[in-house]
C-alpha cells in the first residue's frame, strides 16, 4: 500500500501517470500528419478518404473531451483513467492489423475517446493536491503539463518519420499499444479513488444525458459540416444551429445540474476570451503542423523523415521558453510576446520558396517554437484560475474542444488554398492567413484587462508554501 504524501508537498507519485495521460491526444494529433501519404499508397485510398484519419480523431475527441471531463469532475480521475488507456491500447492493436482504411478510421475514432480523460484528469489532480497543499499557484507542475501537452504535438511529425522509415506506417497505430498499457498499469498502481473534489457518493448529482446528447449531436454536424464546407451539406449547418439552440434552451431549464452550465459560463468573461485565444492560436499552430508539413514534402520536396525533423526546433525552442519562464506566474506579457512571435513566423513564410535553404526554415521553426511555449503555458494557467475547481475537469475539456475547432479551422485553411498540391503560391497566401490570426490574437489579448490580475504575488506564507510545491516537483523532474 503506498504511504500518503506529505501535507505541505505536492504528491510526485501522480506526474508519471499524468504526464503519459496527457501526450496521448496531442501525439496521435500530430503523428498521422506525416503517415497520410504512405498510408493512401498503400491502401489504395485517395486523399478524400485519408482525411478521414485526422477528422475522425478530431470529431471524437471535440465532443468526448467536455463529457469526459464532466464525469471525471462527478466520479474521480482513476476509473475513467483506466477506460481511456484501455480503448488507446484496443486501437493501437486495430491500427495493426486493419485492413482497409476504414478500420484505421474505426481505430482513430477509438483512439480519440481513449485519449479524453488524460488531459481532464491531470488538471483535476493539480487543483486537488493544491487545495490539499495549501497552494495558490502551483506553477511547477503546470509547467511540466503545459511542456509535455503544448509540445508534444511537435514531436509527433517527428516521431511518425522516425517510425515510418523504420517500421512502416503500421508503427504510427502500433505505438498506441505500450503508451495505452504504460497509461492503465501507472493509473492503476498510482492514481487515488477519491481526490476530495469530487462529490460524495450519496450527493452525486444526476448526469445530463439529453444535454450531453444534445451537445453531441450539435457538435457532430458542425463539425462534419466544417470538414466538408459545400451547398450540399447546408442541411447539416442547419441542424447543428437547431440542435444547438435547442441544447442552450434545454441547459438553461434542466432541473438536473447541467452539463454546461451556460450561465455561469456566460458570466465568465475571462474564460470565454481564453477560449478563443487557444482557438486563434491553435489554429495558427496546427496550419504549421500539417499545412507546412505538406509544404514542405511537395513543395519543397523533402521525404517524410526530413520535413519531421525540420518541425523538431518548434519542440526545442517550446520547452525552452516554457522552462524558462515556467514558475513565473503572470500570463499577460507571455500572451503579448507570444502574439508577436506568431507574427513574425507567418512574415517569414512571405520569404520562403522552393529552394529556401534548410537554416532557413529552421529559424522560422525556431520562432514559432516561442509562441508555441508562452501560448500553451499562459491559456493553460489563465484555465486553473478561471474555471470553477469543482468543475475543473469538464473546464478543461471544453478548452480541448476548443482548440480542436482551432485545429479542423486550420485544416480548412490549407485545404481550400492548397488544392491538389501544396505550393509556393498557396503557402504564401497561408503566411498572410497566419499573420492575420496572429494579429487578431494581439487585439483580443491587449483588451483583456482581466489577465493582469492572473498570477499577482500571492500572501508571504501562500509564497513559501508555493515555494515548498516548486521545490518538490523539481526533485521528481
Amino acid at each position: 500500500m503506498l504511504k500518503p504524501a506529505p501535507r505541505d508537498r505536492f504528491d510526485r507519485r501522480l506526474l508519471a501517470p499524468m504526464m503519459v495521460g496527457a501526450t496521448l491526444n496531442p501525439i496521435n494529433t500530430a503523428i498521422i500528419a506525416v503517415a497520410l501519404t504512405p498510408i493512401g499508397l498503400a491502401l489504395g485510398a485517395p486523399a478524400s478518404d485519408t482525411v478521414w484519419l485526422v477528422a475522425a480523431l478530431y470529431l471524437a475527441t471535440a465532443v468526448g473531451q467536455p463529457l469526459v471531463g464532466r464525469l471525471v469532475d462527478v466520479f474521480g480521475v482513476k476509473t475513467l483513467f483506466l477506460i481511456g488507456g484501455g480503448l488507446v491500447a484496443i486501437a493501437g492493436v486495430i491500427g495493426l492489423v486493419a485492413p482497409d482504411i476504414w478500420w484505421l478510421v474505426a481505430a482513430r475514432v477509438i483512439l480519440g475517446l481513449g485519449t479524453c480523460a488524460g488531459y481532464p484528469a491531470a488538471m483535476h489532480l493539480i487543483r486537488s493536491e493544491a487545495e490539499r497543499t495549501g497552494m495558490t499557484s502551483p506553477a511547477g507542475v503546470l509547467t511540466a503539463l503545459s511542456v509535455t501537452t503544448q509540445t508534444i504535438a511537435v514531436i509527433g511529425p517527428t516521431l511518425g518519420g522516425l517510425l515510418i522509415a523504420g517500421w512502416g506506417w503500421r508503427a504510427t497505430f502500433a505505438v498506441n499499444l505500450p503508451l495505452g498499457l504504460a497509461s492503465v498499469v501507472l493509473g492503476w498502481i498510482l492514481m487515488p479513488r477519491r481526490t476530495g473534489l469530487e462529490p460524495a457518493a450519496d450527493r452525486r448529482p444526476r448526469i445530463d444525458w439529453v444535454g450531453i446528447g444534445l451537445f453531441a449531436v450539435a457538435m457532430l454536424a458542425l463539425l462534419i459540416y466544417l470538414q466538408n464546407v459545400s451547398l450540399g451539406l447546408l442541411w447539416l449547418l442547419a441542424v447543428a444551429v437547431v440542435v444547438g439552440a435547442a441544447f442552450a434552451w434545454w441547459e438553461l431549464r434542466t432541473k438536473v445540474e447541467p452539463f454546461i452550465d451556460l450561465r455561469v459560463l456566460a458570466g465568465n468573461g475571462p474564460l470565454l476570451l481564453t477560449y478563443l485565444r487557444a482557438f486563434l492560436t491553435m489554429t495558427i499552430s496546427y496550419t504549421f503542423v500539417y499545412g507546412f508539413t505538406q509544404w514542405l514534402e511537395d513543395g519543397r520536396g523533402l521525404e517524410p523523415t526530413g520535413a519531421g525533423l525540420v518541425l523538431l526546433p518548434i519542440f526545442l525552442a517550446g520547452i525552452g521558453v516554457s522552462i524558462a519562464v515556467g514558475r513565473r506566474p503572470e500570463v499577460w506579457w507571455k500572451l503579448l510576446v507570444g502574439s508577436i512571435a506568431q507574427i513574425a513566423a507567418g512574415v517569414l513564410v512571405l520569404f520562403m520558396d522552393d529552394g529556401s535553404p534548410i537554416w532557413f526554415l529552421v529559424i522560422a521553426m525556431l520562432v514559432l517554437g516561442i509562441p508555441q511555449g508562452l501560448n500553451g503555458l499562459a491559456i493553460q494557467n489563465s484555465l486553473y484560475f478561471q474555471a470553477d475547481a469543482a468543475r475543473i475537469g469538464s473546464a478543461s475539456g471544453l478548452l480541448r474542444t476548443f482548440m480542436y475547432l482551432g485545429s479542423i479551422a486550420s485544416s480548412i485553411l490549407y485545404g481550400r488554398v492548397y488544392g491538389e498540391r501544396a505550393t509556393t503560391g498557396g503557402l504564401h497566401v497561408l503566411g498572410w492567413v497566419v499573420v492575420g490570426i496572429a494579429l487578431a490574437f494581439l487585439l483580443v489579448t491587449v483588451l483583456d484587462r482581466s489577465l493582469a490580475a492572473i498570477g499577482r504575488r500571492p500572501p508571504s506564507e501562500a509564497a513559501a508554501a508555493e515555494q515548498r510545491f516548486d521545490a518538490a516537483t523539481s526533485e521528481s523532474a
